[in-house]
């Protein structure tokens, strides 16, 4: 028999040691007691007695001081055993929650009309963490395992629920909302985070996210009115009536109304398609193919896979162009014009495009000002131009879409928070005014892109239609769509827009978030180095007063900084927030230059570049001086994804790998290179390469002589 106590008192002891305030000791101590004790989590307790022998404070700390957040779109994180990872039971805690919410608001109609539950390609399947000899709950957890967790749930309280029976996308799951008219839906997924997470986005009857106020009576009714966790065997449910899974009519209906955003007949084209192991295959590859498009997938991540084994540092984030190593070269061979990717879950799309036999590849940002510019100029040459006409896009995504709209008489809606739920938000109240046909175009930065009327939330596939016709048209015309994207730069002055993060894992992480976002907050700030600020604004200021939540209050947590204009630029502007999913500060850089002759382009770039690097390093190395860290400058050259901790740490060891060049075995040298480069997880080299390569003038491996 466990002595539940000893093992309490032994962690009690151990988390004395860790740098983190005595609250969240003893609420990681509350939950400990409950999980060790409580008869729903027996089969956690063998793992969980494994951590506290192993003395691993860290990590028990982390997985037990809170549950995880429920916050404004739901739950998203690390899967694993405790409160605050993602299992079985956070999933089934949040259905429940979100089975009485929807009773409150809807009455019997929440059980006639249903949710909708889809998933996409996510496993857990991570060694070393726990003991890998004894039975582990979390082990081999996927999307249809959570999926069916909370379906048991919602049927146990009476509402119905239409399971897809394999992997789809966050969109076709919005658009399936509105097809179906359910009153909800869950998406099962972790967007683009690592393998070793998962999570759940909350729809509504829309088929968007929920906004303030209404996401805050969700999130008090899953954190605070959870007393019991009703459940009901999916064999019951279906013999009730309750379970439903859904057929291949909602595809070919999604299919069919993603095609219809098509401005263009023509297709001409060689496309390379990467889904990063993801659900894309199951909407932007049968949508292009549909509509007559030529497009090859890449042989290396067209397979459904959770591990995203083929994508370097295992991040299938279309907006991080290391993601596009593994398709490339297939690209190269087969000649294609552009090569296009979308996450695990088929909302974000990236492009590369063979340009002057160099591919390039395009930002988020970028994305929209080509697509902007394409549909006003296709809008207005089929007559449908009208004063409603209207584009919507987020505060920090590019300003050059508004002036594009402007300039074109077309309204833009540019100071929505950071979320498409917002922009759905806009889009929804168009449909109720009866001028959703006015909607032309909805983007954020992060690659994230709506039209038409199908959906509210961004899809990688209406996206995908407009890049590959626009550039088969200029195809026609021998140019790219870099050479589109110049021309506007050229007409409009080029805008330079960058995002960069200190990521700040942990318990300690959050308060020194919380610490950055404060003193920015309450600090009078000149300048950051020689960039003199102009003035402030701070998203918590302004209508609507008070809050209309304090999820309102949290996705207002944004200050954005104007800066005084170098004789360069036309508009400098830096915003700062705490990302809403993730252990991070997410800084937004903006410097926009003046229009100039086309021949001169590439010269304005460099300036305006430079003025950005400038910046960025300005205003970051003021936050690290916040949280005492003196971070050197080849820094700024490791991959922008690291947590600080692991940026700091490369710092401690770069001695020691230079060192290993007196082993005189290179096997010796490459076992303790990967030995000594563990803790940077998947493709730890390229993560710090360019740092390494600054200070001795070769990368590791060439430095090493463990090149191949």
């Amino acid at each position: 028999m466990i002595d539940v106590n000893a093992r309490l008192q032994n962690c009690k002891n151990g988390f004395k040691n860790l740098e983190v305030n005595q609250t969240a000791i003893d609420s990681a101590l509350k939950w400990l007691r409950t999980w060790l004790v409580g008869e729903m989590f027996q089969a956690y307790v063998p793992q969980i007695n494994y951590l506290i022998e192993q003395q691993k404070w860290n990590f028990l700390l982390d997985a037990f001081y809170q549950v995880i957040p429920f916050g404004t779109g739901g739950r998203r994180g690390l899967v694993g055993i405790g409160p605050n990872r993602i299992n079985t039971w956070t999933i089934q805690a949040s259905a429940q929650g979100h089975s009485q919410y929807l009773i409150n608001q809807y009455g019997q109609a929440a059980g006639q009309r249903g949710v909708v539950l889809a998933f996409d390609v996510r496993k857990y399947t991570q060694k070393g963490i726990y003991d890998d000899t004894l039975a582990n709950p979390v082990m081999d957890l996927d999307g249809l395992s959570l999926a069916e967790a909370a379906a048991a749930v919602y049927s146990a309280n009476g509402i119905k629920v239409y399971l897809f029976q394999t992997v789809r996308s966050t969109p076709e799951l919005s658009f399936a909302i509105r097809y179906l008219n359910a009153v909800s839906g869950d998406m099962f997924s972790a967007s683009h985070n690592l393998p070793t997470d998962n999570g759940k986005k909350v729809y509504d009857q829309y088929g968007g996210q929920l906004i303030p106020p209404d996401d805050q009576l969700l999130v008090d009714e899953v954190t605070t009115n959870v007393k019991q966790i009703k459940t009901m065997t999916l064999d019951a449910a279906r013999k009730k009536g309750l379970l439903e899974h859904v057929d291949d009519r909602v595809d070919a209906a999604y299919h069919e109304a993603a095609g219809r955003v098509s401005l263009s007949n023509e297709r001409t084209l060689e496309i390379v398609y990467s889904p990063l192991h993801g659900t894309g295959l199951t909407s932007v590859y049968p949508v292009l193919k549909q509509l007559g498009f030529d497009v090859t997938l890449d042989p290396q991540t067209s397979n459904l896979s959770g591990a995203f084994e083929h994508v370097t540092f295992n991040i299938p984030n279309p907006e991080v162009v290391e993601s596009f190593d593994s398709s490339l070269p297939y690209a190269e061979t087969v000649k294609a014009d552009i090569l296009m990717s979308s996450d695990p879950d088929a909302d974000r799309i990236g492009i590369m495009v063979n340009h002057n036999e160099k591919w390039q590849f395009l930002t988020g940002n970028e994305i929209g000002i080509i697509l902007t510019n394409y549909a006003i100029a296709k809008y207005a040459a089929g007559g449908r131009l009208n004063r409603n006409s209207v584009v919507i896009k987020t505060d920090v995504t590019t300003w050059l879409i508004e002036k594009i709209a402007r300039k074109n008489n077309v309204q833009c809606i540019d100071d929505l928070l950071v979320g498409f739920k917002y922009i759905a938000a806009v889009m929804n109240r168009l449909e109720r005014e009866a001028t959703i046909d006015d909607f032309i175009f909805g983007a954020e930065e992060s690659h994230g892109y709506i039209t038409g009327n199908y959906a509210r939330d961004k899809d990688a596939a209406c996206a995908a239609v407009w890049l590959a016709e626009h550039a088969a048209e200029l195809k026609k015309q021998n140019k790219t769509l870099v050479d589109d994207l110049n021309e506007i730069y050229a007409a409009y002055g080029y805008c330079h827009n960058y995002l960069t993060e200190i990521r700040l894992l942990g318990a300690r992480g959050m308060e020194q978030i919380a610490h950055i976002m404060d003193h920015l907050r309450n600090a009078q700030i000149e300048s950051f180095g020689s960039f003199i600020v102009d003035s402030r604004a701070d998203r918590w200021q302004g209508e609507p007063q008070p809050h209309l939540s304090k999820t309102d209050t949290s996705a207002r947590n944004v200050l954005v900084y104007y800066l005084e204009n170098k004789p360069q630029t036309e508009r400098m502007k830096v915003t700062v927030r705490p990302s809403g999913t993730e252990p991070k500060v997410k800084m937004y850089f903006e410097v926009v230059g003046n229009p100039c002759p086309l021949d001169a382009l590439e010269d304005e770039k460099k300036k305006i570049t430079a003025i950005r690097q400038e910046l960025e390093k300005s205003v970051m190395r003021y936050c690290y001086q916040l949280l005492d860290v003196d971070f050197p400058d080849r820094g700024f050259l490791l991959f922008w994804q690291l947590p600080l901790d692991d940026k700091l740490k490369y710092f401690e060891v770069e001695d020691d790998l230079a060192n290993l060049k007196t082993l005189a075995d290179p096997s010796s040298r490459k076992s303790q290179l990967d030995k000594l480069l563990s803790f940077l997880g998947a493709n730890p080299v390229k993560k710090v390469d360019n740092a390494f390569r600054k200070k001795y003038k070769t990368g590791i491996l060439e430095f090493l002589d463990l090149q191949q």
